[in-house]
C-alpha cells in the first residue's frame, strides 16, 4: 500500500509539472484597441498580426472602437480598467488629452532611430508615430455635373454651386473631422465659427467616421469628401484609376501624425512594447502605404509606384499653428446643425 501511495504521488507530481509546462507553452497574446479601417480586411491590421505571430508566436487580437476620436473616448472612459494592452490610432490632435490622462507608459524602442524626427511629438515616447499624411479634400473628376469645377480653397467650398456636395466627418468622433476643425481654425482664427455657418449648406453628410464618409463618396453621393492627399493612391493601385484627385488648397493643409502607445496598467507591457517596436521596422512599415494609405514614419521605406499620383506640392500648415487648435468640436457641430434647420 505504501509503495502504491508513493507511485501515485510521483505520478501526481509529473501530471502537475507537465500541466504547468503546457500552461506556460500556451501562445501569448496581446489585445490592441484601434479604429475601423486599421482592422478591416484591406487594412494593415490582419497582415501585421499574421507576420508578427509567425515571427514571435504572439497572437495579436485587434478590437475596433470606431474612429480615432471614439477610440480615445473609450480609453478615457475605461481608464485603468481598459481591457487593452496597447492603443493604435490616436493622432497628434488627440495626443494632449491622451497624455494628460497618465494612462500611457514611456517606451524604449530600438527602431525609433529610423523614424522621421519631425514626427516625434512626445519626448518620453509614450505615444510614438507610425505613419502620417495631410488632410485634403478628394474630388470626383467624373462627377455627373460636368460644369462643376473643383474648389481652390476652403472659402470656395461655401459657394452656392457646392450646396450639398461635400461629405465630412464628425469632429467629436473622427480624427479627420477634428483635423478639419483645426484646419479652419488655423485659417480663419477667431472667425472660424462664421466659416462653419457659411459651410453648412454645402454639407451633404457628416458621418461618425472616415469609413462611412468615404464609402458614401465612392458610391457617388457627392463629388467632394474630406480625406487625405494620399487617398488617390488606393484607386491607382487597386482600380487602375485616376478618377479621384486630391485638391491642393492655397492656404496649406494640416499634417496628421498617427500614434500608438502602451497602457501602463497592462500586465504585458514588455510584450506590447516589443510589438510596437516591430511596428516601426522597415518590414512592417512597408505594409502601411498600400493598406493604410499614409506615408510610413520609417525613413528607410521605399514608396510604391501607386504613390506617384499623390500631389507633391501639398504645403503643410506649420505644426505650431494647429497644435493648440481643434477646440470646441461640439460647438462646430451645433453650428452646422443650427444652420441646416
Amino acid at each position: 500500500m505504501k509503495r502504491l501511495v508513493s507511485v501515485l504521488i510521483v505520478l501526481l507530481v509529473f501530471v502537475l509539472f507537465f500541466s504547468c509546462k503546457n500552461q506556460n507553452a500556451k501562445v501569448d497574446s496581446l489585445t490592441i484597441w484601434t479604429y475601423d479601417s486599421f482592422v478591416s480586411e484591406w487594412g494593415p491590421g490582419p497582415a501585421l498580426a499574421k507576420l508578427y505571430e509567425e515571427k514571435t508566436g504572439t497572437k495579436i487580437v485587434f478590437q475596433s472602437k470606431g474612429d480615432g476620436g471614439a477610440l480615445l473616448a473609450e480609453v478615457l472612459a475605461r481608464g485603468k480598467d481598459a481591457e487593452a494592452d496597447a492603443i493604435i490610432g490616436l493622432d497628434d490632435k488627440l495626443a494632449p488629452r491622451a497624455l494628460a490622462s497618465g494612462l500611457f507608459t514611456p517606451l524604449h524602442l530600438a527602431n525609433l532611430k529610423n523614424i522621421d524626427k519631425k514626427l516625434l511629438i512626445d519626448s518620453q515616447s509614450r505615444l510614438i508615430p507610425y505613419d502620417y499624411g495631410n488632410f485634403a479634400f478628394i474630388w470626383d473628376s467624373k462627377w455627373e455635373d460636368k460644369e462643376l469645377a473643383p474648389p481652390k480653397n476652403l472659402e470656395e467650398m461655401t459657394r452656392p454651386e457646392y450646396k450639398k456636395k461635400i461629405i465630412i466627418m464628425d469632429p467629436r468622433t473622427s480624427t479627420p473631422g477634428l483635423g478639419l476643425l483645426a484646419w479652419t481654425q488655423a485659417v480663419y482664427v477667431d472667425k472660424w465659427e462664421d466659416y462653419w455657418k457659411r459651410l453648412a449648406p454645402s454639407i451633404l453628410a457628416m458621418t461618425p467616421g472616415w469609413d462611412t464618409g468615404y464609402g458614401l463618396f465612392t458610391k457617388g453621393e457627392a463629388p467632394l469628401v474630406l480625406s487625405y492627399s494620399t487617398s488617390p493612391a488606393y484607386h491607382k493601385a487597386y482600380e487602375k484609376s485616376e478618377r479621384y484627385k486630391a485638391l491642393v488648397f492655397e492656404e496649406g493643409h494640416p499634417l496628421e501624425i498617427e500614434l500608438a502607445g502602451v497602457l501602463g496598467n497592462s500586465k504585458k507591457i514588455k510584450t506590447a512594447e516589443n510589438f510596437l517596436d516591430f511596428l516601426l521596422t522597415e518590414e512592417a512599415q512597408s505594409i502601411l502605404p498600400e493598406t493604410q494609405w499614409m506615408f510610413p514614419a520609417n525613413t528607410l521605406v521605399k514608396l510604391p509606384d501607386s504613390f506617384e499620383i499623390v500631389p507633391n506640392d501639398v504645403k503643410s500648415l506649420p505644426a505650431a499653428k494647429v497644435s493648440n487648435l481643434q477646440k470646441d468640436p461640439e460647438r462646430a457641430v451645433d453650428l452646422l446643425q443650427a444652420a441646416l434647420r
